[in-house]
C-alpha cells in the first residue's frame, strides 16, 4: 500500500466537512458473500433471460424460478457480518460529517454494522424486505420465508391485493428507485469529499456519481483491488482490499485527529 497516498486520503479525511461514501460489491467479498456470476456460482445455475423483471412480471412460471434462484442465493447474505471496511463507514458517520452513504450491495451490511437507515441510500435495494408490485406494501424478508416454508407456497402473493411479492431488489430490466437515485446525485454535488470504496464504476448511472461530485468541486479518494474506468479523476487511489485499505485509512485518520486534538 503506498503510504503517501494514505497518508493525503488521511489529511483528505481530516479536513472534509460534507462526505459521500459509495460502496459497491468489492466492500462485501471480505464479509464472505460469494460471487454468484463466477463459474460453478448460483447464476451459472440459471439462464439470467428467464430472471428479468419483465418474465417476473409476465408468468408464474418465472415467478417460482425466480423466487428458487433468491432463496439459494438470500442465506450467504443474510448469515454474513460486517468487516473492517464497513466499520470505517461507521467510524466516519461518527464524526458527524457524512452527507450520505450510496451503495450498489443489496445485502444490507452497512445497516448491520451501524450506519443510520436515513444515510443509507441502497440503489439497487435490499434483500432485507420483500415487496408488492402492484400496491408497493413492503414486509420483513423473514416473515415471507417463514410463511412459505410454514405453509409450502413456491410463489408468494400479497395478503393486501394478490400483487405479486418479489425481494425489494433491483432485477434485470427493472427501473432503479428515482427517488433514491436523485438524491443520491444531489449529495454528490454537494459534498466536499467523495470516497468510493469496492467499486469498479462500470455500471451506469451509479458510475458517473464521482464525476458529479468532483465537478461540484470535491475530492475523490478510490479504495479498490482493481483499477477503473476513472482512476484518473482521482485525487488519491488507494489499491488493496476494501477492508485493508480502510482499516489503514482509518488508523492513520486518528493519528492526525489526535495531532490535532493535542493542539
Amino acid at each position: 500500500m503506498d503510504t503517501d497516498a494514505l497518508k493525503t486520503a488521511a489529511r483528505m479525511l481530516r479536513d472534509a466537512r460534507r462526505i459521500v461514501v459509495f460502496t459497491g460489491a468489492g466492500i462485501s467479498t471480505e464479509s464472505g458473500i460469494p460471487d454468484f456470476r463466477s463459474p460453478g456460482g448460483i447464476w451459472s445455475q440459471y439462464n439470467p433471460d428467464d430472471l428479468t423483471y419483465q418474465k417476473f412480471r409476465s408468468h408464474e412460471r418465472y415467478r417460482k424460478l425466480y423466487w428458487e434462484y433468491d432463496r439459494a442465493r438470500y442465506p450467504p447474505m443474510r448469515d454474513a457480518m460486517p468487516n473492517a471496511a464497513h466499520q470505517a463507514v461507521v467510524e466516519i458517520e461518527k464524526t458527524g460529517r457524512l452527507l450520505a452513504l450510496i451503495t450498489q450491495n443489496i445485502d444490507g451490511l452497512h445497516l448491520k454494522a451501524g450506519n443510520s437507515p436515513d444515510k443509507i441510500y441502497e440503489l439497487h435495494g435490499t434483500v432485507r424486505e420483500v415487496t408488492c408490485l402492484d400496491c408497493n406494501a413492503r414486509w420483513p424478508r423473514e416473515e415471507i420465508t417463514d410463511m412459505m416454508d410454514r405453509e409450502g407456497i413456491e410463489v408468494p402473493h400479497c395478503p393486501h391485493c394478490g400483487g405479486p411479492l418479489k425481494c425489494a431488489t433491483i432485477a434485470f430490466g427493472q427501473s432503479l428507485p428515482a427517488d433514491v437515485l436523485q438524491e443520491a446525485f444531489v449529495h454528490a454535488r454537494a459534498c466536499d469529499l467523495f470516497i468510493t470504496i469496492g467499486s469498479s464504476l462500470v455500471v451506469q448511472p451509479a458510475c458517473f456519481l464521482p464525476l458529479d461530485a468532483k465537478r461540484g468541486g470535491a475530492s475523490l479518494i478510490l479504495a479498490n483491488l482493481d483499477a477503473t474506468p476513472y482512476d484518473q479523476y482521482m485525487d488519491v487511489v488507494l489499491k488493496g482490499k476494501a477492508g485493508e485499505v480502510m482499516d489503514a485509512l482509518m488508523k492513520q485518520h486518528r493519528l492526525l485527529q489526535g495531532e490535532v486534538d493535542a493542539r
